[in-house]
């Protein structure tokens, strides 16, 4: 209900307006403090144009991280069923895959990849189906083969989450196939942009990878840009190359504060300066430079969201790293038992290989009463049961 409300610009004060329910009462529905009865989940949902998602919610009141998707009624993929009313699509059914890849997006920031890929695959697979059986214009062909794009890059980043590596190469290299045949630049520079991503995640190198990202959307949006400086910036830092990182540090910085009369695409919505700042302290964190690191993730980690629990636990992994660094052992293993309680049930693989690389380097400090309880609180998460991939 938040998501969708702020991707609306509607206020609080607003929707009570649109609802005819009080600014208190909506903010204890947001909050989960109150759960909506089917009159009222309709009303919001009406107002937030969910198309149904909002009232399937408020039927499960009782509802798992795991449940959230099948619950919302997103299982099915839109895009095949389109076709039921005939062969032509419009414009306006590519405007209505685009809003709802997008809103397909926002559920990354709540859930990991082991909950969301089938889902987005399914997406993919629909979308493909829909260029090959559908009837369209030219343009409208170029809209599609774009959407195709964002959603691979979408179901080959939840298969990366997940651990499924052969997956996700399978992916991001159809979005770079759709993504060139739509000419669309920027998506095609993001595409590389994963695929550097997951090298470096598999030790390889990707300082290439990343660079051809960035040449691939040099006249992208200013957001579009910083992103993929600041992805490459950390494929250097990985390498150890600190110049070339600071470098791109800086480039990415710089152009978070250009103006651009041109709209940027959702699929960078989510890039800050929080961001920013984020990708600064994990560069310098992995380059051992703890005095630079430790301010940024700190400023960038004080108003975090805590719902945002994979992404939070992953920062925090980093900032305990860079506190070992400095050698201030208690305030990385407390630092280092929130991301661990914060990544309990989280359906992604990546929050625990952190963790565990971590745990590896208290082993100088194996005597330390932090050390040994935090060991014991990551060996009690590690024996609750886990979401399967």
């Amino acid at each position: 209900m938040r998501e969708l409300r702020q991707a609306r610009g509607i206020s609080l004060r607003d929707l009570a307006k649109l609802t005819f329910h009080g600014k208190s009462y909506l903010h204890e529905l947001e909050t989960g403090r109150k759960a909506p009865t089917a009159h009222v989940a309709q009303r919001v949902d009406d107002a937030l144009n969910a198309d149904g998602d909002l009232v399937a919610l408020a039927a499960r009141p009782a509802i798992r991280r795991r449940e959230f998707v099948a619950a919302a009624g997103l299982a099915a993929a839109l895009p095949q069923a389109l076709l039921s009313h005939g062969r032509y699509v419009s414009p306006g059914t590519t405007a209505r895959l685009a809003e709802r890849t997008a809103r397909l997006r926002r559920l990354d920031n709540f859930l990991g990849g082991a909950d969301t890929r089938h889902l987005y695959a399914a997406e993919v697979d629909s979308t493909t189906r829909l260029l090959k059986n559908g009837s369209y214009s030219e343009s409208v062909g170029r809209q599609l083969l774009a959407i195709l794009a964002e959603q691979a890059q979408l179901a080959g980043w939840a298969a990366f989450d997940a651990g499924r590596h052969a997956e996700a190469d399978r992916l991001y290299r159809a979005s770079l196939a759709a993504a060139r045949d739509a000419a669309a630049h920027a998506l095609a520079g993001n595409a590389y942009a994963f695929l550097a991503y997951q090298q470096l995640a598999l030790g390889h190198p990707a300082v290439e990878t990343a660079t051809a990202a960035c040449d691939a959307a040099a006249s992208a949006t200013p957001t579009v840009r910083a992103l993929l400086h600041l992805r490459t910036a950390w494929a250097h830092a990985v390498a150890g190359n600190a110049d070339a990182a600071d470098q791109h540090l800086g480039q990415g910085t710089t152009c978070l504060t250009e103006q651009d009369s041109r709209p940027e695409p959702d699929w960078v919505y989510w890039v800050d300066h929080v961001e920013g700042e984020i990708m600064s302290g994990r560069c310098w964190t992995v380059l051992h430079r703890p005095m630079r690191a430790i301010p940024v993730l700190e400023g960038a980690l004080a108003n975090f969201d805590d719902t945002h629990s994979r992404d939070k636990s992953l920062y925090l992994s980093w900032l305990a790293d860079a506190y070992l660094d400095a050698n201030e052992v208690e305030q990385a293993c407390t630092t280092a038992a929130v991301a661990v309680r914060l990544a309990g049930g989280v359906g992604s693989v990546r929050p625990a290989q952190r963790l565990n690389s971590f745990l590896g380097r208290l082993a100088p400090h194996g005597s330390m009463t932090c050390v040994i309880e935090l060991r014991a609180l990551a060996a009690e998460a590690s024996n609750r049961p886990r979401p399967s991939v």
